[in-house]
Parts: C-alpha cells; sequence; structure tokens
C-alpha cells in the first residue's frame, strides 16, 4: 500500500498551529515582566527591610545606624584635629578652619550622643585605623606642607561624608536621624566652605580620589556594633581648655560660614 501523503494545512505550520503559538508568546511576554519585577528574597527591598528595626520615632535602618555611628567617628577626630590647626596653621585662613571644626564637631557631637542614647545604640570612643593614621600624618607636617595637608585631608573626609549625609536625609524613615542629618549638612557644608577658603584644596586630586574610592558603604557591608538596650557610659567629645570659643545652643545649630564667626 502507497504511504499517505502529509495532510496540508495541520499542525503547528497551520494557520491555527501559528495563531496558538503567537498568542502563548504574548502571554509569555506579558506575564515575564511581573514575575521579573516582584520583590523576591535578595532584592534592595528586601535587604532594607530584614536589617530594620522599628523605634518610637521610625524605622531605622542599617544605613542609619552606620550613619550615627560616622558622624560619632567625625567628631573623634576632626575635633583634635581642629585645636591642632588652631596652633600650627600658618595662615589666618587654616586658623579660622580649625576653629570652624572644633564649634562645629563640639556641636554634632552633643547631638549625635542624645540621638544614640533616645535610639539605643552604642557608640565609639575612639577613632578608627584610618582616623588615627591622618592625625598621625598631620602631627608630622610642619609649616606650609602641615597646611596643605590639613586643607586636602579634612576636606576629602568631608566630601566622603557629605554624600552619605544626603543619601541618609533623602531617604531615612526615622524622625531622630533626619533631624541629625540636618544639623550634620549644616556643619558638614560650613567646613566644606572654610577648607577650601584657605586656597589649599587640590581638587584635581580630590576628584580623583572621590572617583575611586567611592563614597557609599558597598551593599552587604557588616553594620557598625549596635544594641537595643542602654549604650553605656559614652565619653563626650570636647575642646582642650585652649583657646575657647563659645558653642551654640544644641537647639539651633553651627554658626553660618558667612556670619564671620
Amino acid at each position: 500500500m502507497r504511504p499517505r501523503p502529509p495532510i496540508r494545512g495541520r499542525g503547528i505550520f497551520s494557520g491555527t498551529g501559528l495563531i496558538i503559538t503567537g498568542l502563548a508568546a504574548t502571554l509569555v511576554a506579558l506575564v515575564y515582566p511581573i514575575w521579573s519585577y516582584e520583590d523576591r528574597s535578595g532584592t534592595g527591598v528586601d535587604v532594607l527591610n530584614a536589617q530594620t528595626v522599628a523605634t518610637q520615632y521610625g524605622p531605622l535602618s542599617e544605613l542609619d545606624r552606620d550613619f550615627v555611628t560616622k558622624v560619632r567617628l567625625a567628631g573623634l577626630w576632626e575635633l583634635p584635629a581642629g585645636q591642632q590647626a588652631q596652633q600650627k596653621g600658618t595662615t589666618e585662613a587654616v586658623r579660622t578652619a580649625g576653629r570652624h571644626l572644633v564649634e562645629g564637631h563640639a556641636f554634632l557631637d552633643e547631638r549625635v550622643r542624645a540621638v544614640a542614647a533616645q535610639l539605643g545604640l552604642a557608640l565609639p570612643n575612639e577613632p578608627n585605623d584610618q582616623q588615627r593614621g591622618w592625625l598621625e600624618e598631620l602631627n608630622a607636617a610642619q609649616g606650609a606642607e602641615y597646611d596643605r595637608k590639613f586643607a586636602n585631608i579634612l576636606r576629602l573626609a568631608h566630601g566622603r561624608v557629605f554624600s552619605v549625609v544626603a543619601q541618609v536625609r533623602a531617604g531615612t524613615r526615622n524622625s531622630l536621624v533626619r533631624e541629625l542629618a540636618d544639623d550634620a549638612n549644616t556643619t558638614v557644608l560650613d567646613h566644606i566652605t572654610v577648607l577650601e577658603a584657605t586656597g589649599y584644596v587640590d581638587f584635581d586630586a580630590l576628584a580623583q580620589e572621590m572617583a575611586s574610592t567611592g563614597t557609599a558603604p558597598p551593599a552587604g557591608s557588616p553594620s557598625p556594633p549596635w544594641s537595643v538596650a542602654d549604650p553605656g557610659q559614652i565619653v563626650p567629645v570636647t575642646p582642650s581648655p585652649y583657646p575657647s570659643y563659645t558653642l551654640p545652643p544644641a537647639a539651633t545649630g553651627p554658626p553660618s560660614p558667612l556670619s564671620g564667626s
């Protein structure tokens, strides 16, 4: 018996088959984006929620806690650096910048200790290794070399913190952290302004350094130690007896760079 020839118009290549295949492809195209943008485990929102704790002042994220710690650490080394600049600076502009650092970080340290106590966060009492290294570098410098190192090291440090302040202020859901970010923003901008006014800042080198190192903590990096209990005794950051300047009240913020202080 002769084999029957294939019947035309049947199977997947028939008119009906092509229509069914097209409809299936369209359905897949519509469903895939919905699946792709679901909040699956490992996404940024999922990580944020996993690392956030509830407080009476609003949710407190890992970035919030890291920011509070950074404000404290900044004062632990920048305040003594400012005191030193008032003694070792060879120009009035450098000595003025030092004075602003002392005033600003004495104010911010009072604020950050109050916020940490209300949130139950532990704070460091010593600068970190990098900050101690910067202080040692400044200790070893003299004359115009000191002026240049002071202006550029402190300007770099403030630039890194400035971007973190902006990120926290834009995204925090905690009212205490938001208020602290406002105070930090005013203070850091004042310090950036007076450091640049020394005339020693190398903006080309600064831009290269900022671009190569980045400013925000990498995703998944360990957060600083913190707790939800009494953080215990935190030693205040206070200027040494020489020279003395009136500090602003904690509710108002540091003096404006345009005030002539």
